[in-house]
């Protein structure tokens, strides 16, 4: 792992990235709108990097197609 950063975060470091709290990032996960996997016992959750990445880029996606949507039927 040549970029020093972690491979998998704790959904407390999810949560700061994304600004929200702790208990929307487990909401995410456990919905499946953000992959995650559970590691050990007493629902110890995981994210990689790259699926936040990912979640983020669906985002913005979303976002643009919503916009894109309204748009036509404003016209």
């Amino acid at each position: 792992m040549p970029s020093g950063r972690p491979r998998f975060l704790k959904l407390t470091d999810v949560a700061e990235v994304l600004n929200v709290s702790t208990r929307q990032v487990y909401a995410l996960v456990r919905s499946g709108d953000l992959q995650g996997i559970q590691v050990g016992g007493r629902n110890q959750w995981r994210v990689e990097d790259v699926a936040l990445e990912d979640y983020i880029k669906r985002q913005y996606e979303k976002l643009k197609d919503r916009d894109a949507s309204s748009t036509r039927t404003e016209s």
